[in-house]
């Protein structure tokens, strides 16, 4: 969110973290980094807490913004930015 909190079941979208950025995982639904591998901090700390992260998102601060919807499929290593109108039809993937 624009004050820099993560509320629950917000997705953390950043360019990196570091262990400074431990608190605001607690809260996230899931990560998305753009730099970092799973042996990361994103990585192992996601893991850690049990729930998504998609690391070496590159250019994922470009095309996302604020109050988007998306769907992260770490499984899979897939960011979806999700229509606005309709949530279950992907707009646009950025990673694939």
């Amino acid at each position: 969110s624009a004050d820099g909190e993560v509320k629950p079941g917000d997705i953390l979208v950043a360019p990196f973290t570091d262990p400074s950025w431990t608190p605001l995982f607690l809260n996230a639904a899931a990560v998305v980094v753009e730099t970092g591998s799973y042996l990361s901090h994103a990585g192992t700390v996601a893991r850690e807490l049990g729930i998504p992260c998609v690391v070496d998102a590159s250019g994922l601060l470009d095309v996302v913004t604020e109050g988007q919807s998306l769907h992260v499929d770490a499984t899979k290593g897939t960011v979806l930015i999700l229509a606005d109108e309709n949530e279950d039809e992907a707009e646009e993937a950025l990673l694939t």
